[in-house]
């Protein structure tokens, strides 16, 4: 009898160690993946390079694409519909937190989040005057990611010691891009404030660069293509029809310069790009949005296109090319 009863002990010890273990297993097995979907507004290579900076950004936090994080890359190719249609898939796969890439792709994921699933901007220009956000310091809600505001002051001052002889310079943006409208308007105002004549050109989308452009180089000496996304789209549209005129574009972002402008102080739009990914991996192991505070980076690199250079018979002075070679970028 005493034996029967040990064995029973042993039996039933062993069953529960084994029930154990499995249901140990089980749970291991079933630990849900998190999903991050990211929105971006169209093609053109600076949102290309935020793309890559933010899953690079996941990556450094242990946020692998297929292994401990799926990521849902949707990309409306500039299609408002699309922008709503691919939010609300996001809502529907309860993704657990979701990154626009730029500001109309951001504010269509804040309205499909209706303030609950947190929602990352990736380099928003003026993300509290664009209704995303209360402040840069309190963003206040479900909210928070980088913006790149471009060196405004410093792009003038490049153009007047790249072309010294320009007396109007032509400002272009799109009337539907709250931050190229935001950058062309403070542009216009720090022209103004240093007393230099410029004329505001704009174009409803891409399809209107060209006759826009043609109208615009007949009138002024330089060009100045803030970031915006439908300039940046349209970028060797315009480069063809000034490079004709014989006038220099002024861009804001590298990529645009290798699109064709002259030169730029930069932002890197992959480190901006990346820098969101790490605060959204910081996000998903619980830091809370509402005063999580934006992170801005105004700093640019020199970039310059010598080729566009030699098109345009602009020679850069070489303090402007020692910059580049120690700290930028130089496209041949």
């Amino acid at each position: 009898m005493i034996a029967f009863i040990s064995a029973l002990i042993v039996f039933l010890g062993v069953a529960f160690v084994m029930t154990g273990k499995t249901t140990a297993t089980k749970t291991t097995s079933t630990k849900k993946v998190p999903t991050v979907g990211i929105l971006q507004l169209q093609t053109h290579p600076a949102l290309d390079a935020i793309h890559r900076g933010v899953v690079a950004g996941l990556k450094e936090y242990g946020y692998i694409d297929g292994k401990t994080v799926k990521i849902d890359y949707q990309n409306a190719q500039g299609d408002q519909s699309n922008l709503k249609t691919m939010s609300q898939k996001f809502m529907n796969e309860n993704a657990a937190l979701t990154v626009g890439i730029a500001t109309p792709a951001a504010q269509a994921l804040a309205s499909a989040a209706n303030k609950q699933t947190p929602v990352m901007l990736a380099g928003i220009t003026d993300p509290s005057g664009s209704g995303l956000i209360k402040s840069d310091q309190h963003p206040g809600a479900n909210i928070t990611g980088t913006s790149g505001e471009s060196p405004l002051k410093s792009h003038l001052d490049l153009l007047r010691k790249l072309v010294p002889s320009a007396k109007t310079i032509g400002i272009i943006y799109t009337t539907s891009d709250h931050g190229g409208e935001y950058n062309a308007k403070k542009f216009a105002r720090i022209c103004k404030q240093e007393g230099v004549k410029y004329k505001l050109y704009t174009i409803a989308n891409t399809n209107d660069m060209q006759q826009v452009a043609e109208t615009m180089a007949a009138n002024v000496d330089a060009v100045y293509a803030p970031q915006d996304n439908g300039v940046a789209s349209a970028m060797k549209t315009l480069v063809s029809v000034t490079n004709k005129a014989k006038i220099p574009v002024i861009p804001a972002v590298d990529t645009m310069v290798k699109a064709g402008g002259l030169a730029t102080l930069s932002v890197d739009q992959y480190q901006l790009g990346k820098l969101t990914g790490e605060m959204a991996a910081k996000v998903l192991k619980g830091k809370a949005t509402s005063d999580y505070p934006i992170k801005v980076i105004t700093k640019g690199k020199m970039t310059i296109n010598l080729s566009e250079a030699k098109k345009l018979g602009i020679k850069f002075p070489a303090s402007v090319i020692k910059e580049a070679k120690t700290k930028g970028v130089i496209y041949k």
